[in-house]
């Protein structure tokens, strides 16, 4: 999917995202350029550092949608993290560096996933047989049956009988098992668990050296205990583990640290809360904090090393995308080394009464079909009149005019003001359809858009 041109990706874009053009072509252009980095010469690839973005927006416009659903797209490690919650190395908090690791994590999981895929038909197999054992009596051992043949009694035709009787016993428990005639049955199972070191639980994971966590949890046993749980339970608690027996764990580190380090993405957001404002002069205490955070951030995004517990991971094909408002501070406020780390700014436009009404109507999960769906469970049809769609949209832009402006997510919470009695009710009425008029939306509405107080509470 990484193959996708620019055009082919902004048309993904466009079925869940309305509007937002520049934003969406930028994106689009720095998931290519990696996949026209990878055709390169090994060493002149090397030289091509990723083109890092920043959005500047309001919120709820789309800057964290669109990164999202392309980094969906692409199949690759995506991270949100604010980059407000950050300190400076050597403070109480979070360092930088553990965002890396965050993203590894989401790396190995993914890696994980794809490996445990390929492995499906084996470990069920083998979870089958486990539990056909089980049923029968117990889990299959290196201890010869009492029923097995022995030095005293070498009859090969009493041995095959005993064979045959035994194959046919497991095979009408597999064929009963298979159609799900055990699975509220229960039985005992033997469960392994590693402990986890209390050191590390009270130190947390980002006080502790990745070297040292790896090694202290390799000296800890493993301990198995037994539970009883029925068969459906356990046949999800023995794919995991025949699961992890079948992967390749040395193989799945390299595999999720070449893709985090050549696919990864970082959106970090709230970006300008780091930013130290001209006008403060950059003198005060919070604003040598920001600053400190800017300084350990620059060379994650130039590009360095990290450790973490799986090994080292090079930063410097990681795509960031940067994202704020930029209200009380400008791009320019931001360190000039980092300003110059981010050369593509896009900034994305507030939402109108317009393009509410598309986000209403257009993309492939929108609110008004995912509320249709919601109810049509209950047996309900759902109509909308477009003159309905229409005062959804307005009232969502006076709103927002009026007060706070969150953009799109002003949508949701007017949808649930149309729909709470609906919602209620709709268990009770036994189907049928509903038309959703403009009289019924402003009726809906119009306490609440009258009473300033009220509105503000509640939309």
């Amino acid at each position: 999917m990484d193959a996708l041109t620019p055009r082919e990706i902004v048309a993904e874009l466009d079925r869940h995202i309305i509007g937002q053009d520049a934003a969406k072509r930028a994106v689009a252009v720095a998931v290519r350029n990696r996949w026209r980095r990878r055709q390169l010469d090994p060493a002149l690839a090397r030289e091509v550092a990723p083109k890092n973005i920043i959005m500047i927006g309001p919120t709820g416009v789309g800057k964290t949608e669109i990164a999202r659903r392309m980094a969906r797209l692409v199949n690759a490690p995506f991270l949100k993290v604010e980059a407000s919650k950050y300190t400076e190395v050597g403070y109480h908090g979070r360092d930088v560096e553990s965002m890396i690791r965050d993203l590894l994590e989401l790396g190995m999981n993914m890696a994980r996933a794809e490996q445990a895929e390929v492995v499906r038909e084996q470990a069920e197999s083998a979870v089958e047989e486990r539990l056909v054992s089980l049923l029968i009596g117990a889990e299959p051992t290196d201890e010869p049956s009492p029923l097995a043949p022995t030095d005293d009694s070498t009859d090969p035709a009493a041995a095959d009988v005993e064979r045959e009787v035994r194959l046919r016993m497991r095979r009408k428990m597999r064929d009963k098992l298979r159609a799900g005639q055990f699975d509220d049955r229960e039985i005992e199972i033997s469960v392994s668990e590693r402990p986890s070191m209390p050191l590390i639980g009270m130190m947390g994971p980002d006080q502790v050296d990745p070297g040292m966590s790896q090694m202290l949890e390799s000296l800890m046993p493993t301990r198995s205990h037994r539970r009883r749980v029925t068969v459906r339970r356990a046949r999800a608690i023995l794919m995991e583990e025949e699961t992890d027996k079948l992967i390749d764990n040395e193989k799945l580190v390299e595999q999720a640290i070449e893709r985090t380090q050549q696919n990864g993405i970082i959106f970090l957001d709230e970006i300008d809360k780091i930013a130290a404002p001209s006008e403060g002069g950059g003198k005060g205490s919070a604003d040598v904090s920001r600053q400190g955070v800017q300084r350990d951030l620059l060379p994650i995004v130039e590009g360095s090393t990290v450790n973490t517990r799986y090994g080292v991971v090079h930063t410097d094909q990681i795509l960031f995308i940067a994202a704020g408002a930029f209200h009380s501070a400008a791009v320019s406020d931001l360190m000039p080394e980092l300003q110059g780390r981010f050369p593509i700014r896009v900034e994305l436009e507030a939402l109108r009464k317009e393009d509410f009404r598309r986000i209403l109507t257009e993309p492939d999960a929108a609110l008004t079909k995912q509320q249709q769906a919601m109810l049509a469970t209950e047996g309900m049809t759902i109509e909308f009149d477009d003159a309905a769609v229409d005062a959804m949209a307005e009232l969502a832009a006076e709103a927002n005019a009026t007060m706070e402006n969150i953009g799109a997510r002003r949508l949701m919470t007017v949808m649930e003001q149309v729909f709470e009695q609906l919602s209620f009710d709709a268990p009770d009425l036994d189907g049928g359809t509903v038309r959703i008029t403009e009289a019924f939306v402003r009726e809906r509405l119009a306490a609440i858009m009258q009473d300033e107080d009220l509105s503000r509470f509640v939309l």
